[in-house]
């Protein structure tokens, strides 16, 4: 892997591309995505499609960097989530930068979709849930272990939920999709940054980077681009 912007250089191993990807201390939301040419963020409804021997190292460096994952039910049941492993490579990177090997998933789900049993039904997740979510299915994940959030009445309150993972000394939030839920914490003004990975592929799939037009146009600053086997990895800043 090399970079080409801002200062061309190679990045030879998954230490350097850490660094790469590293942000300052304090609270940060970045989003991470892989997209084809024409925007399409799935192969027959999962993203490891359009995926690279690249684009998992950047996956497992952004991980390694968290404090927790953010994603949502959606996204969680379609790609099969499990809890992020402390002897996986991620759990290795994550101890190599002085981290807890593990780092906990939030799931966002306005109706508390995650049910006991499930993958993630586990000690280590935390529900992102609102009021009008099932008292017994929240009830029930709790007894099960969850940590449950409740933020917002009718839908979920995106600001609240990450100043209610932030007061949990989650401050570095990497959302992992889908399109809904960065459609939604774009219209909420809460995205840090988009590290877009830029995949040489022409899908014309219906799922795409966003879930709909947005009230107003959103301009990302260029930060950085990566490229192997010409697959792009960039970097933007999203300022508030």
């Amino acid at each position: 892997m090399r970079r080409l912007l801002p200062d061309p250089a190679p990045v030879p191993d998954d230490e350097a591309l850490v660094e790469a990807y590293r942000l300052p201390a304090g609270r940060s939301l970045r989003v991470d995505f892989v997209a084809s040419l024409d925007g399409s963020v799935t192969v027959d409804g999962r993203s490891g499609g359009l995926g690279s021997p690249g684009d998992q190292r950047v996956f497992r460096a952004l991980r390694a960097l968290a404090d927790v994952v953010l994603v949502g039910h959606g996204t969680a049941a379609a790609e099969g989530y499990r809890p992020v492993a402390a002897d996986a490579a991620v759990g290795r990177l994550r101890t190599a930068n002085g981290r807890p090997a593990s780092a906990p998933v939030a799931v966002v789900s306005r109706r508390a979709s995650l049910a006991p049993g499930d993958r993630l039904a586990v000690p280590s997740t935390v529900l992102v849930t609102c009021a009008a979510a099932d008292a017994g299915r929240r009830a029930a994940l709790e007894a099960a272990g969850v940590t449950v959030l409740v933020c917002g009445d009718d839908d979920v309150d995106l600001p609240a939920a990450l100043d209610a993972l932030a007061d949990r000394g989650l401050e570095q939030v990497l959302c992992e999709g889908g399109p809904a839920l960065l459609s939604a914490a774009l219209a909420a003004g809460v995205v840090d940054e988009l590290d877009l990975t830029i995949t040489p592929a022409l899908v014309g799939g219906p799922d795409r980077l966003l879930a709909g037009a947005l009230a107003d146009v959103v301009r990302p600053r260029l930060l950085q681009v990566l490229e192997e086997d010409g697959v792009l990895f960039t970097r933007y800043a999203i300022d508030r």
